[in-house]
């Protein structure tokens, strides 16, 4: 299958939305926390409030990590504007975290993000036998390499 093919396939086994550990950094400080993250169109989207510590190395490096059970995603992350003013994502998010839509979304210190991916890597198994799935996104480049362990 062609990149395209497998990067579509990917998106759908991957759904709607998960709780993710998010990872930034700033000044060469490191830090994670479990976000929820909505997917549209293969783009991730999540919320912060602009005063939290997340929120400063967000606007000061886009460079982020998301990572869930088997799933690494690279990518760049921007600022959006207010959560509410995006109509796909809440009702995406709404679906997804009702609790969070109501308490956070409608907050005027509420930002929306979105993480664009440069790099993906899966771990999966075939009768048995490990595999990594890498999707190198910048250069749709797609690779299924054995993993053998020497």
């Amino acid at each position: 299958m062609t990149f395209e093919e497998e990067y579509r396939s990917f998106w759908t086994e991957f759904g709607k939305s998960k709780k993710m550990v998010l990872s930034t950094s700033y000044h060469d400080v490191v830090t994670s926390r479990t976000m929820s993250v909505v997917s549209l169109g293969g783009m991730l989207y999540f919320q912060t409030d602009k005063t939290f510590r997340k929120y400063e190395q967000l606007t000061n490096n886009p460079n982020v990590a998301l990572c869930i059970d088997n799933i690494q995603i690279e990518g760049q992350c921007i600022e959006v504007g207010n959560p509410i003013d995006h109509e796909d994502f809440c009702i995406a998010y709404k679906a997804a975290f009702a609790d969070s839509f109501h308490r956070y979304t409608m907050l005027k210190k509420e930002r929306l993000f979105t993480v664009t991916p440069t790099f993906i890597e899966r771990w999966i198994y075939l009768n048995g036998a490990p595999y990594m799935q890498i999707f190198d996104v910048k250069n749709k480049r797609y690779l299924l390499k054995q993993y053998l362990g020497e």
